[in-house]
């Protein structure tokens, strides 16, 4: 098998979900890169480069007078650079990894009433009304929404800090989902990860996989936005995963035959 990330040597990939107008996910998809790469900690710690990234952006637009500020939006981002893969989130888009069939969670769905959260919240003056925050928003960490933000580095409880997680690719980790929360309100992380690498197994398009489960979501009622991506890291389909026979011989006992054998008397 050709190493991980064979084709993929450098992939910077972001799953938005916007809220309240289309100006900041816009803002967001079209600076946020840059803003990584011009940062005076890349390339030496990318790490930090990625969290200062989060931060200016969400200043910048906070500065630019020709759009709406109020609307917001949840950031997913996923690098990868040689076998290195780090993924930062702010928000409630989630991004997994398709390892030898089992689901390895690369982010966590920052939701108001998830306890690290709510104790962020309210340790800031935040409340939490019916799993909203300040009884307006479903997430706890976004980019925009400044009519909920205090002064440029105030702390507040809608922050826009992602958390980030990174792991080096091995020959197990075959692909990464990344989608916004209407695909994680129907399923779970090890049932897409199942079905995306059924499909890969047939066609091997990662296109047609992210679309399979769009459809997936739909037919179980999904009733949110719906954003899939499908990250391949080697050229060829995932391989079948052989189920070692067990060599378990299992048998029942003298006693329990007797104890059996009273059982069918005593009915005959």
């Amino acid at each position: 098998m050709p190493p991980p990330t064979a084709l993929l040597r450098e992939l910077f990939m972001g799953c938005l979900m916007g809220h309240g107008g289309t100006d900041a996910a816009w803002f967001v998809k079209n600076n946020i890169l840059r803003f990584i790469v011009e940062d005076s900690h890349f390339p030496i710690c990318v790490e930090k480069a990625i969290k200062s990234a989060f931060v200016k952006a969400d200043y910048a637009f906070a500065d630019d007078s020709a759009l709406d500020i109020s609307s917001g939006t949840t950031a997913l981002t996923a690098l990868i650079f040689g076998r290195t893969l780090i993924v930062a989130n702010a928000g409630d888009c989630r991004a997994v990894l398709g390892k030898r069939g089992r689901a390895i969670e690369m982010s966590k769905d920052h939701k108001p009433n998830c306890t690290s959260e709510r104790l962020r919240i309210e340790k800031l003056g935040g409340v939490i009304y019916d799993g909203y925050l300040n009884g307006q928003l479903s997430v706890a960490r976004a980019l925009g929404d400044w009519h909920m933000k205090g002064p440029k580095g105030s702390a507040c409880p809608l922050s826009a800090d992602p958390e980030l997680r990174e792991t080096n690719l091995t020959e197990e980790d075959e692909f990464l989902i990344m989608g916004c929360d209407g695909l994680w309100d129907v399923m779970s992380s090890q049932c897409a990860v199942t079905i995306a690498r059924k499909e890969l197994m047939l066609h091997n398009d990662p296109e047609r996989c992210s679309r399979e489960l769009v459809r997936e979501a739909l037919r179980r009622n999904a009733c949110d936005n719906l954003t899939v991506i499908v990250i391949c890291f080697s050229p060829d389909p995932p391989p079948r995963i052989e189920i070692p026979q067990s060599r378990v011989r299992r048998s029942i006992s003298a006693e329990g035959l007797n104890l059996l054998k009273g059982v069918l008397d005593s009915n005959s």
